[in-house]
């Protein structure tokens, strides 16, 4: 009976849900607190489910369970919620992915940090992309692998047990004590993984950041399908224009980018960086056999990137981070230098991540001295010509800016360029990312696709179809949103000189640079750093709370950037930079506007907060 009332809640459910449930990529920050995500939403939940609630109303009420659906969303959280209750479990322990392979990395990646045996057991076969070879030989990962005729036949094994099992019905797991861990693979809709027994749930923490940090949740769409195959009903998933949509999107980035190389998408942007850096480590650990591997990233750059950087070094014994200071005082180009020199004397291999304009302080550094520093050549202690480094271009600030085409001003040194999907190439209707060569890294491509595909971080084909629709318009938003951008900078500038503004000057605007985002340091005051600090932070929150709660429907609190309407304000150092380390955090306003906002409304209300501070 337990059962039929969950069925007959969740049918409830997907008929009055809001629409944002399957249409937004960012959600509020405002109602949302990242130490309790999913948990939150659950408990609200849940009481509208005692309460046989499932109005639209109540629904649209419920706190933010993720601020961004790469890491989690409503649907998946309902999702997982409902498997547990089928099963008797907790809702932490059910995790869903949009990656098939990801969930068995997780408990791997955990188990090797934890020196601690791996039994992958499965029925029927593997998918074709999971590679045993490359798992243990480039990931490090060490675990034993054995078919079986069910789950009834797993033997008692010392360390962790996992079952792998391909089925239609991805709601369904048949539990077995002897199993710790459950995966349940679809051919299109992804992954759901079970965790099991209480010994475990130290696991889940783990697993959560791995989705976090290296894929994504199940996507709304397909978890919307898996509902609906839940409870039995029909569910639309027919797409027959694939080919077609992959082929236009993949023109449309060449154009965009001015490159000829065939691109490749990923379900996010930062799924797209993971393929990126183990095909890098890939290249490097077949054609610099014993060298170390040094990963040069920015201390404050978007907390994404620098925590996936940094996970990947734990994992793997060559691998280093280095920091490449790039903000304020310091000189990206300088930086870059030092540390490449730095390499050159231990005869390492350089990868160099780095945003262009940089987050939040939106600076651009002189791009042809940056050219003749990663070009320069240099020598190891004992002679040798030292290994030239890749250099990895986050440019989703800018994705409209040439930089790797044949004689823009990137094309002689190895560099890749990727861009988060979820800002301006979907105008955040979806997470897809992508990545682009130039000519001198055209070998390296091949390296990097074959580990998106191994991760099955592929892009979905809805999320293809969406930038089908999007990417046309793409460099047309970026010059609305400039403009709307530069008009407001230029306005607080005017009503508040004292005010520090991160953004492009006019020069670097006619080079092509045109961002949409700009960081406000607002004026200060107190007897000490302290108090100057505190005050300033305070004023922050005002600022902001003034302009949702004075523009509900056209102003956001949350991180998204791009979008196709409204205006998005948030903190770096409370979300973008959430795992920066503190002294690297900056406790700024960023602001990011559209190409189609109500600006003489914001103009005014920024009007009313500059004549309320004493």
């Amino acid at each position: 009976m337990q059962d039929n009332n969950t069925l007959t809640y969740i049918n409830d459910v997907l008929e009055n849900m809001p629409n944002d449930w399957l249409s937004l990529t960012t959600h509020r920050l405002d109602i949302y607190d990242e130490k309790l995500a999913k948990i939150q939403f659950l408990e609200q939940f849940e009481i509208l489910y005692n309460d046989n609630n499932s109005q639209s109303s109540a629904l649209h009420g419920l706190p933010t369970a993720f601020d961004y659906i790469r890491l989690g969303h409503p649907l998946s959280c309902v999702l997982e919620w409902s498997i547990a209750k089928l099963h008797h479990l907790n809702a932490e322990n059910v995790i869903s992915f949009s990656s098939k392979t990801v969930p068995v990395l997780a408990v791997l990646r955990k188990n090797l940090l934890a020196n601690k045996n791996t039994l992958i057991t499965y029925t029927g076969e593997l998918p074709d992309f999971f590679d045993i070879d490359l798992l243990k030989r480039v990931y490090g990962y060490q675990f034993d692998i054995k078919q079986v005729g069910s789950v009834s036949a797993i033997p008692e094994f010392r360390g962790s047990t996992i079952f792998i099992s391909q089925q239609d019905n991805i709601c369904n797991f048949e539990l077995n004590p002897n199993v710790d861990f459950f995966i349940n693979i679809h051919q299109y809709l992804g992954s759901v993984l079970l965790v099991h027994t209480e010994q475990n749930e130290s696991y889940i923490s783990e697993i959560q950041h791995v989705r976090r940090r290296e894929t994504i949740a199940m996507t709304p769409a397909n978890t919307l399908v898996a509902l609906q195959h839940l409870i039995k009903q029909p569910s639309d998933q027919e797409n027959t224009n694939i080919e077609n949509n992959k082929k236009q999107v993949l023109d449309s980035i060449k154009d965009i980018t001015g490159t000829y190389i065939t691109p490749l998408v990923g379900s996010s942007g930062l799924s797209m960086q993971y393929a990126i850096m183990m095909g890098l480590i890939h290249d490097a650990i077949e054609k610099y056999k014993g060298k170390a591997i040094k990963i040069v990233v920015p201390p404050n750059c978007y907390g994404g990137t620098n925590d996936q950087a940094r996970r990947v070094a734990v994992c793997i014994d060559n691998v280093e981070i280095m920091d490449l200071p790039v903000d304020g005082d310091n000189d990206m180009v300088q930086s870059i230098d030092i540390v490449l020199n730095k390499i050159a004397q231990e005869d390492a291999v350089p990868y160099i991540i780095a945003e262009i304009p940089t987050n939040p302080r939106v600076e651009v550094p002189d791009l042809e001295q940056l050219k003749d520093v990663l070009s320069k050549e240099r020598t190891t202690p004992d002679g040798d010509i030292a290994i030239d480094p890749v250099f990895i271009l986050d440019q989703t600030f800018c994705p409209n800016v040439h930089f790797l085409g044949e004689g823009e001003i990137l094309s002689k040194i190895r560099a890749i360029a990727y861009v988060s999907g979820s800002k301006f190439p979907s105008g955040g209707r979806c997470t897809a990312g992508y990545c682009v060569a130039n000519k001198k890294s055209e070998a390296l491509m091949e390296k990097i696709a074959l580990h998106l595909r191994l991760c099955d971080n592929e892009a979905t084909d809805l999320q293809v179809e969406i930038l089908a629709e999007q990417l046309p318009s793409m460099n047309q938003r970026i010059h609305d949103a400039y403009q709307n951008t530069r008009e407001f900078v230029n306005f607080i500038r005017d009503t508040l000189p004292e005010a520090k503004i991160n953004f492009v000057s006019e020069k670097l605007a006619e080079q092509g640079f045109t961002p949409s985002v700009f960081s406000l340091d607002l004026p200060t005051k107190g007897a000490t750093e302290e108090e100057k600090e505190s005050y300033k932070r305070a004023l922050n929150h005002r600022l902001i709370n003034l302009m949702i709660n004075e523009i509900p429907n056209k102003s956001k609190y949350c991180v998204s950037y791009g979008q196709l309407k409204g205006c998005y304000w948030t903190i770096p150092a409370t979300s973008t930079q959430g795992t920066t380390k503190e002294g690297d955090k900056d406790y700024i306003a960023r602001v990011a506007l559209s190409p189609k906002m109500d600006l003489e409304r914001h103009k005014k209300v920024f009007l009313d907060f500059v004549e309320s501070i004493e």
